[in-house]
């Protein structure tokens, strides 16, 4: 007997040895805010995949929704699913609607804008998502369902009302307070969703203007708020807004809810979440900064806190960092630390040819394949800051421990309509250590035509350094 617990005693120790272990090498991957513009990675270390994309609350954690990308082809490879207790760390649950073998979502098809809501009623998840071939020319709304938040989910085929698919493509969905559903469609159509949201019941609002894609709804002080953006392609452009006291209006255009000029923080919206406390709720307006053709690990996530004056709604403040506090407030989080400038060089080596120009602030620029800068330092975590322009191009960012190991490897995107300075990187939560940064110009830059041939996107290959911040 006495033999027997000693062994117990002793698997208890090892577990209790190993799990602490685990547990650290598991969320090695942490950030300490909610960063936007910036590549970020899950628990793995894996470049977040999740655009047009939703976040529903279920429990105590927060599970995101959106499409996977590939940096070759806009075909679709499947919708993941993250889940995260904080909205700023965020763990790879798995793929939740992978692509089919064949059919409707098989190979060389379209999907796009994952959306789940949670039946009240049947208490099953039901995910949304436009459908279409790859020259966009048999659209419509279909639906997926799963007894588990995470999936996996069953595509079910098209979404039907009267017996006929909505034929539609940019879409998003609502959740009103009393669980009734509504799926919202390009042009501002909405249409009230079946109490087991598997089918369409009626048409609450038709169609208010040419455009306004990408929809995305929120309701406050019993007032609703829609937002979309116009039709430009990959582009950026000016989103804008109407509200109603129904949903089945009549609506009023209130105009950006962004400073113009701004292209919406130099995004597109894709949907708003409501992070609600027992004491305030912030509204989370989350939009896709696209990246063509690199929309698997160039393209990020513009997520901001919006705000509220009677039923005027604004995103006038940038935030790179940002988090909600206990009360449901949310609160800028400046990154200080260790400032290493650009002209340091003690502590900065480039690698080719450099200038330092003087463009509203102090610069150094390169836009020659091959170019590059690489900073050693001592600390838990960098901020890499730049200048993003109508110029800029893809550089790659690579961080590597003080063994000479690569840690993370990242793509990042510096092209803009609009100049702007801004973080453009930053490691997660580091053990601390030496560690070194490296950035390379690739050469390559976002690029897209539409049908008529018509060239769009970055006109140069260039990346402008600014500062890096070390927090120790």
């Amino acid at each position: 007997m006495k033999s027997n617990i000693n062994r117990i005693m002793q698997v208890i120790l090892i577990l209790a040895l190993w799990f602490p272990f685990t547990a650290s090498a598991q969320q090695r991957y942490k950030y300490q805010a909610i960063h936007s513009g910036v590549p970020l990675v899950d628990n793995n270390g894996n470049t977040l995949s999740a655009h047009g994309a939703c976040i529903i609350k279920e429990g105590r954690r927060y599970y995101l929704f959106g499409e996977k990308h590939s940096d070759t082809s806009n075909v679709f490879e499947g919708f993941n699913c993250y889940s995260s207790a904080d909205l700023i760390s965020w763990k790879f649950e798995r793929l939740a609607l992978p692509r089919q073998t064949s059919g409707k979502l098989g190979p060389k098809r379209i999907g796009e804008r994952a959306k789940v809501m949670k039946s009240p009623e049947t208490g099953e998840y039901v995910m949304f998502m436009h459908v279409d071939t790859l020259g966009y020319t048999d659209q419509f709304i279909g639906y997926a369902t799963s007894s588990s938040v995470t999936g996996p989910y069953r595509f079910r085929g098209p979404l039907m009302f009267n017996g006929q698919a909505i034929r539609k493509w940019d879409m998003g969905t609502f959740q009103d307070n009393d669980g009734s559903g509504y799926l919202l469609i390009h042009g501002g159509e909405i249409y009230e969703l079946s109490a087991d949201y598997k089918s369409i019941v009626k048409k609450v609002n038709g169609n208010m203007t040419p455009g306004f894609e990408s929809p995305a709804m929120l309701k406050k002080d019993n007032v609703y708020y829609f937002l979309g953006s116009d039709l430009t392609s990959w582009e950026r452009n000016d989103n804008y807004y109407y509200t109603s006291n129904k949903l089945s209006g009549p609506w009023s255009k209130k105009g950006f809810f962004s400073p113009p000029g701004s292209l919406t923080r130099n995004s597109q919206t894709t949907f708003v979440l409501p992070i609600i406390s027992a004491k305030d709720t912030t509204f989370m307006f989350m939009g896709d900064r696209w990246s063509y053709p690199k929309q698997a690990s160039a393209a990020t996530y513009v997520w901001q806190p919006l705000s509220f004056i009677d039923t005027n709604l604004s995103m006038s403040e940038w935030y790179d960092s940002w988090r909600i506090c206990p009360n449901g407030k949310f609160v800028p989080d400046k990154i200080i630390g260790d400032t290493i400038v650009n002209s340091d060089h003690h502590r900065i080596r480039y690698n080719g040819e450099w200038q330092l120009t003087n463009d509203r602030i102090t610069l150094t620029s390169s836009a020659v394949k091959g170019n590059s800068f690489t900073v050693s330092f001592e600390g838990i975590q960098a901020a890499l800051y730049g200048f993003s322009s109508p110029s800029g191009g893809y550089v790659n960012i690579e961080l590597t421990d003080a063994k000479g190991k690569l840690l993370l490897s990242n793509l990042v995107d510096n092209y803009s309509k609009y100049a702007n300075s801004s973080l453009k990187y930053i490691t997660p939560l580091l053990k601390k250590g030496k560690y070194t940064l490296s950035v390379m110009i690739t050469g390559e830059k976002s690029n897209w035509s539409d049908k008529r041939k018509n060239l769009y996107g970055s006109t140069g290959t260039s990346f402008s350094f600014d500062k890096l911040i070390i927090k120790r």
